[in-house]
């Protein structure tokens, strides 16, 4: 069953993503983490911990990668996918896409408008 969501419920879970959206950008190794997944996408947990030991030098723990990874999941920036006894980390542009279509509406006012 699907639950559609109407007027102030909507703009409640509409800011609500948002703020998931924002509080997963604000961190700089999650940024990293983006970018990581943004240059080879399906990585393990192992593969991205090892490409920010190596490519970035940070000297983060599995366990603290692991987190960053839930919080950009959270946010639907990161989804998930188990083949075996692995686990994919793949990026979604999506919510990206959405916020960036929130604000960068096309430009409604005409060329006759804008000059005096």
């Amino acid at each position: 069953m699907r639950v559609r969501l109407i007027g102030k419920y909507m703009l409640a879970y509409a800011v609500a993503v948002a703020d998931d959206l924002f509080k997963a950008l604000a961190d700089p190794t999650r940024r990293t983490i983006l970018d990581e997944l943004t240059d080879t996408s399906g990585q393990t947990l192992f593969e991205i911990c090892a490409r920010l030991s190596m490519k970035h030098q940070l000297g983060i723990s599995r366990q603290a990668v692991s987190q960053h990874l839930a919080v950009l999941e959270a946010a639907g920036l990161v989804e998930t996918r188990r083949e075996g006894r692995y686990k994919f980390h793949d990026l979604n542009t999506a919510p990206l896409r959405q916020i960036a279509e929130r604000w960068l509406a096309p430009d409604r006012s005409g060329p006759e408008e804008s000059s005096p």
